[in-house]
């Protein structure tokens, strides 16, 4: 038997207990023992509280465990650690605050929250010296926020090219390897739970992008609102797009990505042709992967699952046994994440003056003359073109589909081409546009 004592642990306190918190309940009861010997002490889950007492859960709680009151919870003295699991940006982050004013670690999966109330909330941790721990918000079971804040605090980060949503990645390779339709496969995803009944922050791209928030912030400082980052989603990628890639040795990923550039920090979201021998082009499925490169570790990949259930709580659990060790303690004051007003926070580059390269797809009116119309337009806004390719529309007769790769020139530059190739009688809403990645 253990010489330790009964009051020689660590009391955690769980608020939401959905599908992730499920999953957090019944690793912390099930593996006391394994966690224990990670954390240094034992860990006792000693309140679960959800709003719904009577719905079904695939994990059995001791009998008393689970309540609806989170004043009592707050209000243990001997609760260390709250874990929040609601979701969502408004009772999340009361919750968040008073957990802190109380005392309180906190961990939590809530990306929406950290990109939304960073600021704010890593601002209150630092006054009443407290943690906030949030592993499990981007990328899952991927230690990414450990491999930046922990691993590679030696390094200057040069850039981040990531896949940060599962559902976006399993639709956009389950069209590439079956040769179905956006429509087809998007039905296909919501069957298997890979996408929501309402796909649209998914797929529009407002998921990665929050979650891209939060590493460029930690990787470089960049102080920047989620909802001023560029961000395009896949809702209008078609096969054709995915056939066209393939033909230039590229396949299509949504790609979040944050580089470091002499002006500044280049950050954006949308659909991008990656070169086909690249590592990110070979993540198939809901797999999230993040590749990063330091100055002096250079390039790092990490790949695995980017949610559900198990590769959440396990991040979610760990944060809970770094936050008990100290670790999350050591990082957020090395970081300095979102508080320190001392330190002088990045340049965020403008969007229109990032340089690359651009895939476009017009769709168009049959005319003889129709290339030549686009290409002068690309043209005029000093976008090269260095391949066109064109080809019928097997649903009609008078449709043809007209592919350009551009040469380099800028993201303000390619907007306003295709704005201006908008307004011509011929092409058809919509044009797709997509990044072309350096290979």
């Amino acid at each position: 038997m253990s010489t330790k004592s009964i009051s020689n642990k660590t009391k955690v306190a769980l608020v939401g207990f959905g599908t992730i918190g499920s999953g957090v309940a019944r690793l912390l009861l099930a593996e006391g023992p394994r966690l224990a010997r990670a954390a240094g002490i034992p860990i006792e889950l000693a309140h679960v509280v959800d709003p719904d007492l009577k719905r079904p859960r695939n994990v059995t709680l001791p009998e008393g465990l689970l309540s609806n009151d989170l004043d009592r919870a707050l209000g243990d003295p001997d609760v260390r650690v709250v874990i929040e699991l609601i979701g969502g940006t408004g009772v999340a982050r009361e919750v968040v605050l008073r957990a802190l004013d109380a005392g309180k670690n906190v961990v939590t999966a809530n990306k929406a929250l950290v990109a939304t109330h960073g600021p704010e909330l890593f601002e209150r941790a630092r006054r009443v010296g407290r943690t906030i721990a949030f592993e499990a918000a981007v990328a899952g079971g991927l230690p990414v926020i450990a491999t930046i804040g922990q691993s590679l605090t030696a390094n200057r980060i040069e850039s981040i090219e990531a896949i940060l949503n599962g559902t976006c990645n399993f639709i956009l390779t389950h069209m590439e390897q079956y040769g179905l339709d956006y429509a087809d496969v998007l039905a296909e995803a919501q069957r298997l739970g890979y996408a929501e009944a309402d796909p649209t922050l998914d797929v529009n791209g407002a998921d990665a992008t929050q979650k891209l928030a939060i590493l460029a912030q930690m990787a470089f400082g960049a102080t920047v609102d989620w909802r001023d980052i560029p961000r395009a989603g896949i809702d209008s990628i078609g096969l054709s797009d995915l056939l066209c890639a393939e033909m230039t040795g590229h396949r299509i990923r949504l790609i979040a990505a944050a580089r470091r550039s002499p002006e500044g920090i280049e950050l954006s979201v949308g659909p991008t042709l990656v070169p086909e021998d690249a590592p990110l082009a070979d993540v198939q499925g809901a797999f999230n992967a993040v590749s990063i490169v330091g100055d002096m570790a250079g390039p790092i990949f990490l790949q695995g699952y980017g949610a559900g259930q198990n590769p959440t709580a396990s991040a979610v659990v760990a944060d809970v046994i770094d936050t008990i060790a100290g670790r999350t303690a050591i990082t957020q004051a090395a970081l300095e994440l979102w508080s320190t007003p001392s330190r002088e926070p990045a340049t965020v580059r403008d969007p229109a003056t990032i340089a690359g390269r651009f895939y476009l797809r017009v769709n168009v009116q049959k005319e003889l003359d129709a290339a030549a119309q686009l290409s002068r337009v690309l043209a005029e806004h000093q976008t090269p073109v260095d391949s066109l390719t064109q080809y019928d529309d097997e649903d009609s007769q008078n449709l043809a589909g007209i592919v350009f790769l551009t040469g380099q020139t800028t993201e303000g530059r390619i907007a306003a081409a295709v704005q201006q190739m908008e307004t011509l009688p011929f092409v058809h809403p919509e044009i797709v546009r997509c990044r072309v990645a350096d290979a």
